[in-house]
């Protein structure tokens, strides 16, 4: 089984009772809403991974204004090997997601949506509005971690498990 670990970082920030969001398209081709923020570099800290990702996908600047917590999730799927190998090998990847969720604020900037991203719009949602768009569970995790600020900054249970 292939194993693969992604560190990210993401910022939930609340302004005029709305959060901001970026979409992203899943697998079925849909679009859904998540927390700005990504994948950690090689070498690069994750508070400032957070910072790069939310100008990335935004355009805004930011402030880190505290850590909510960290999220770890782990799910298994296939994994293919299309390019090297079209249909020949094919096994299943253990994939560990490890999420630190920083809470945020604007600073600067301009709303923006990123080009040749891994996003293609960003926007203010109402927080009473959240729970009616198609998002990805990070999203209520975020906002979980953001109301609730539990002290050791891990939620039990987990709110959506294998989202």
């Amino acid at each position: 089984m292939r194993r693969k670990l992604r560190v990210a970082a993401y910022a939930v920030c609340v302004r005029d009772d709305q959060l901001l969001l970026a979409r992203g398209i899943d697998e079925q081709g849909e679009p859904e809403w998540t927390l700005p923020g990504g994948g950690m570099e090689h070498g690069e800290d994750p508070y400032d991974t957070v910072l790069r990702e939310v100008d990335e996908e935004t355009g805004y600047e930011v402030e880190i204004t505290g850590l909510l917590g960290v999220d770890s999730l782990r799910r298994t799927f296939p994994y293919h090997f299309r390019r090297a190998f079209p249909r020949v090998f094919r096994r299943t990847t253990d994939h560990h997601a490890l999420r630190l969720v920083y809470e945020a604020r604007v600073t600067g900037g301009d709303l923006r949506f990123e080009v040749g991203g891994s996003t293609d719009l960003a926007a203010w949602h109402p927080l009473e509005e959240v729970e009616t768009l198609n998002r990805v569970g990070l999203v209520d995790t975020g906002l979980a971690l953001w109301r609730k600020r539990p002290a050791a900054g891990h939620l039990e249970p987990h709110p959506y498990p294998g989202k």
